[in-house]
């Protein structure tokens, strides 16, 4: 529980293929482990239980209110966690600072947490009517309601067709800026409004909620999210163990190719040309993919919460 203005509010958040990261983990009980999207803390949990008293976690997350939460729900085992308010996208900085030289594993549960989207006030669903924020991290300056109120047409079209797949993007950011020259975009529901205006009503029948994709786009650019993902798996490989393993837990067709594809690159590095009969670059792979297709929440999982639908779980070991 958590306190906010006076009152306790439960973090809830139910941890995505928990089990089969847990496993796929291949823990060392001695071993030092990091939670780079620590959240509800599920996964923080079941690592912990897993772990002597010689073992270690970090706990990283960009949102303060999952760190104070989860020195609740972690307390019994507070001796054996850093807890760190930051990005993972700076492990690298985060494991120096902490004087650690290699780790045994990594997980990462991205995306946004059930709490952000169930708490109106943060302003990332669609579902609630509040101030455009979609801040994962309550530092930053900017917000959604400045992407929206204040990118051009060119600018909005761009994001909500790479980062949202969404087809109509083009009359959507249309719509936006026709819409802000009455006056500025405040809220959620006012931004849900526009883009029902702006997506035919057939194509509005069929499929998730019409706001669904350009609520994600705007979320994913103000947060770097994809931006930052490359770059943060080369450095965690870098810092891993031989057989450390680190599993990443993803929620949409644009985040899991990044994993992939990184993945990809780490386990075959070589750059020479196909024609050449050996490898003259010297670039050695660095981990092998354990994962060869991504593993899905079971049917059991589904029914009992169906944010699971769209998670896959990639795992690679570093070699």
């Amino acid at each position: 529980m958590m306190k906010k203005g006076g009152d306790l509010v439960e973090f809830k958040h139910v941890s995505v293929l928990l089990e089969e990261t847990i496993e796929l983990l291949n823990m060392s009980p001695n071993g030092v482990y990091v939670d780079g999207t620590l959240g509800g803390g599920g996964h923080s949990l079941k690592i912990l239980e897993k772990l002597s008293d010689k073992g270690r976690l970090i706990v990283i997350d960009q949102d303060e209110d999952a760190l104070n939460h989860s020195k609740i729900k972690l307390e019994k085992y507070l001796d054996k966690i850093s807890f760190v308010h930051n990005n993972f996208s700076n492990i690298q900085a985060i494991l120096d600072e902490l004087d650690i030289d290699r780790i045994d594993g990594m997980i990462m549960d991205l995306g946004v947490s059930s709490y952000q989207l169930d708490e109106p006030e943060r302003g990332f669903s669609y579902m609630h009517d509040a101030f455009l924020d979609m801040r994962m991290d309550k530092r930053k300056h900017e917000t959604a309601h400045d992407i929206v109120n204040k990118y051009d047409e060119k600018k909005l079209t761009k994001i909500f067709y790479e980062y949202g797949e969404e087809r109509w993007a083009k009359r959507v950011a249309e719509f936006i800026v026709n819409e802000r020259r009455k006056g500025p975009i405040n809220t959620t529901f006012e931004l849900v409004s526009v883009i029902k205006k702006a997506i035919p009503k057939g194509a509005r029948e069929d499929g998730p909620h019409p706001a669904k994709r350009i609520f994600q786009a705007i979320r994913i650019e103000l947060n770097q999210e994809l931006e930052i993902l490359k770059q943060a798996i080369s450095d965690i490989s870098d810092r891993m163990k031989i057989g450390g393993r680190i599993a990443i837990i993803t929620f949409h067709s644009l985040e899991d190719r990044i994993v992939k594809n990184t993945f990809r690159d780490l386990e075959n590095p070589c750059t020479c040309p196909s024609q050449f009969p050996m490898c003259v670059c010297k670039k050695l792979p660095q981990v092998a993919v354990i994962t060869k297709k991504p593993i899905i929440p079971s049917e059991e999982e589904l029914e009992a919460n169906h944010r699971a639908r769209s998670a896959k779980l990639r795992v690679a070991e570093k070699i």
